[in-house]
């Protein structure tokens, strides 16, 4: 690592990373099998009704990674129980199994201690948003910004590796910090950083692993709406 702006960190070794304090890199969190699991889920959920979709911004363009949700439906900038800016079918139910995921990914990045701090009663995950990028896909600097739960967010990596960077609270610009997330990775930031702005400027094609059967890259992001 160079330096703290824009600072590659090393691909090896590949230990549990504090980026900063509150965002925290698990390598390898997902075992093989849950990972193919979590593929075989997501391409459940990417079926109609309320099937994966291209998200188009309030100003006409279209984001490159297409999504689907599950709890409630996210679109640019806000949730609904339905896919709006879809087919407007109700949209699915957030898995418990999968809020159970969230809660225990929060325990492995902070410890059960710190899990329980900053989760405190907001510790029901609701909320999945799961992006599917191919090679040439990316996701522009955004936070998090919609919740009104201040829970961590839950960042899960399937397929190619991608480029991932973690920025500041206050700009889309530096400082910030890049990190290459593999299939199975584990990225939760919380606490200060819990709306900091965080963007994939690139994706590494042919990079995931040779028996999960998935040509590109999925994220699954698990959160706490905090919206009643």
């Amino acid at each position: 690592m160079e330096s703290s702006d824009g600072a590659l960190f090393p691909l090896l070794p590949r230990e549990r990373t504090e980026i900063v304090p509150g965002a925290v890199h698990v390598p390898d969190w997902l075992e093989p099998s849950r990972q193919r699991e979590l593929v075989a889920a997501c391409r459940d959920w990417a079926r109609p009704p309320a099937g994966l979709r291209t998200v188009r911004t309030p100003g006409g363009g279209t984001m490159t990674a297409r999504q689907v949700c599950l709890g409630l439906h996210w679109y640019p900038y806000g949730y609904a129980t339905a896919a709006v800016d879809g087919d407007g079918a109700p949209v699915k139910p957030m898995p418990e199994w999968l809020a159970r995921l969230g809660r225990g990914a929060v325990a492995a990045a902070y410890g059960a201690a710190g899990a329980l701090d900053l989760l405190g009663g907001d510790g029901g995950y609701d909320i999945a948003l799961v992006n599917f990028y191919d090679g040439d896909s990316r996701m522009g600097m955004h936070r998090d910004a919609e919740e009104r739960s201040a829970a961590p967010v839950v960042s899960l990596s399937l397929g190619d590796s991608c480029l991932f960077r973690f920025g500041n609270t206050v700009s889309r610009g530096r400082p910030y910090r890049d990190v290459e997330l593999r299939s199975g990775d584990l990225f939760v930031f919380g606490g200060p950083v819990r709306r900091a702005y965080h963007g994939v400027p690139k994706v590494l094609p042919g990079t995931a692993p040779p028996g999960l059967g998935l040509t590109g890259r999925l994220n699954i992001t698990l959160r706490v709406g905090g919206l009643g």
